[in-house]
C-alpha cells in the first residue's frame, strides 16, 4: 500500500502546509543541532503566535483485536485535531519513523500525518497519508 499522494491530491492540504511553515519558522531560527524536547518547545511557541489549534503529546489508547492493552502511546502533536506531527532530530527520517506514524494514525483516527526531521541543515519533511 503506498502512503503517500501526488502534491495534487493532499488531504488537509492548507492546515499541514501551515504546520510546515512554523516548522520552517522554527528551523531557521534555531538551525539543526538540538535535541527534539528543544523544537517541540519552540513549536509551542510558534503554533501560539499563529493561532494554531494544538495538543502536545495527545494520548491515545492501543487496543488489539478487542482488547484494550495496558499502554497507551502519545504522538508528539496533534495539530487543528486532524494532524498528527512527529518531530525528530536526527540524521535522517528513518523507515521505522514512517512505520509509527502509521501506527499512530491507525489508533488516532487521524488520515494525515506529518514526520518533520529538524536534525539536518534543511528541515526535512515527509507527510504520510493513512
Amino acid at each position: 500500500m503506498d502512503y503517500h499522494l501526488s502534491k495534487d491530491n493532499l488531504p488537509y492540504k492548507d492546515q499541514t502546509d501551515s504546520i510546515i511553515n512554523a516548522a520552517i519558522e522554527v528551523h531557521k531560527s534555531l538551525g539543526c543541532g538540538f535535541l527534539e524536547i528543544i523544537y517541540k518547545d519552540a513549536l509551542c511557541i510558534e503554533f501560539n503566535s499563529r493561532g494554531h489549534l494544538f495538543e502536545r503529546e495527545k494520548q491515545y489508547p492501543v487496543y488489539y483485536k478487542d482488547t484494550l492493552l495496558q499502554r497507551t502511546f502519545y504522538t508528539d502533536f496533534l495539530v487543528f485535531g486532524q494532524v498528527v506531527l512527529e518531530i525528530k532530530a536526527k540524521s535522517a527520517i528513518a523507515n521505522e519513523d514512517l512505520a509509527q506514524t502509521i501506527n499512530y494514525l491507525k489508533c488516532s483516527g487521524c488520515r494525515v500525518g506529518l514526520i518533520l526531521n529538524f536534525g539536518k541543515p534543511t528541515l526535512e519533511i515527509k507527510r504520510v497519508v493513512f
